[in-house]
């Protein structure tokens, strides 16, 4: 359901007795009401963080006037749109075009009528609610464009874009990072067994359980089919193992409740830590490696194939495992 626009009103009025009738007023109409005594202190208000999209300004004020406030509204760069109904003693029709021109939306001269003013502050809300809608629906699209449909993690390609810029942050500031290929054990047996329903319920708990064993400000993306990817910020080979662990443990150790009764599924996790000045195709590829490698040896297990902070540790420290080759590989 749409949420209306915010029905707190600022109201810019040097007069003290019309800035406090008005006041009044619009409080008996239900809205919260911020008073600012001339435009100087309006800016200022205006400055901060979620100001209110309803703007009654008059136009004669000491300091900044009605007139420059509008434009300053406008020139400022906004998410929202504040709709500004600028008040004035001047009724003259090159006065409303010079209000309008500066960004006013509507133009009441005083003295008005209050059946006048709400109705033009009625037809300022449904603007406002127009724009709601729009802005929910930008973020609907921008949701839709960077995450999967079903699990509700980052999509492939967002991944990627979060991999590589972990992978710069971490050459800027002489840091790890970590990736994580965690993949279904036996996925297609779970499909040809329960259906494609129940399928896509395992998939999206797990990828919900993945998300909460890794650290809050690490990412998870679905990489492909039952195949997910974890971005481990500030991450060493060290830390690494631990954190796989915990997504591996997470997802085997307890069944997923579906309609057809307890699924019991388990991961294997191949994973890798990037050293300084290393690409996201080589540290992927060496996370991809792990994961073929866990497969190989059993399923249900972590396997982390080398990856140290430097390019000279990693070369120093290589190790092969006599029966497969792989280099560096910890359970």
């Amino acid at each position: 359901m749409v949420s209306g626009p915010s029905e707190t009103i600022l109201i810019a009025e040097d007069d003290p007795i019309f800035r406090r009738l008005l006041q009044s007023r619009l409080q008996t109409w239900g809205y919260r009401v911020i008073a600012a005594e001339d435009g100087t202190q309006a800016w200022e208000l205006l400055q901060q963080a979620n100001t209110p999209d309803l703007l009654i300004l008059d136009w004669m004020m000491p300091g900044l006037d009605g007139i420059e406030l509008c434009r300053r509204m406008r020139e400022k760069q906004n998410d929202r749109y504040p709709y500004i109904l600028l008040v004035s003693g001047k009724d003259e029709k090159q006065d409303v075009v010079a209000g309008l021109e500066a960004g006013a939306d509507d133009y009441l001269t005083k003295p008005f009528d209050v059946g006048e003013l709400r109705a033009r502050l009625r037809a300022g809300k449904r603007i406002l609610s127009l724009q709601q809608e729009l802005i929910q629906a930008r973020e609907a699209l921008r949701f839709q464009a960077t995450h999967d449909d079903l699990t509700g993690l980052w999509s492939r390609g967002a991944t990627m874009q979060l991999l590589s810029g972990e992978l710069q942050r971490g050459l800027r500031s002489d840091t790890s990072t970590g990736i994580l290929m965690i993949d279904l054990d036996h996925f297609k047996k779970i499909n040809d067994t329960y259906g494609h329903l129940i399928g896509d319920a395992v998939l999206k708990e797990t990828g919900h359980r993945i998300h909460h064993a890794v650290r809050s400000y690490d990412f998870v993306g679905r990489y492909g089919g039952e195949e997910f990817l974890a971005v481990l910020s500030d991450c060493s080979l060290e830390d690494l193992p631990v954190i796989a662990e915990r997504a591996r443990a997470a997802i085997g150790e307890t069944p997923i409740a579906t309609n057809a009764g307890q699924v019991r599924v388990t991961v294997s996790v191949g994973g890798a830590a990037a050293w300084s000045g290393m690409q996201d195709v080589e540290v992927l590829s060496i996370a991809d490696a792990a994961l073929y490698e866990a497969k190989r040896t059993g399923r249900n297990r972590v396997v982390i194939g080398s990856g140290k902070t430097s390019r000279q540790e990693h070369e120093s420290s290589r190790v092969e495992d006599p029966a497969s080759g792989f280099p560096t590989i910890a359970r």
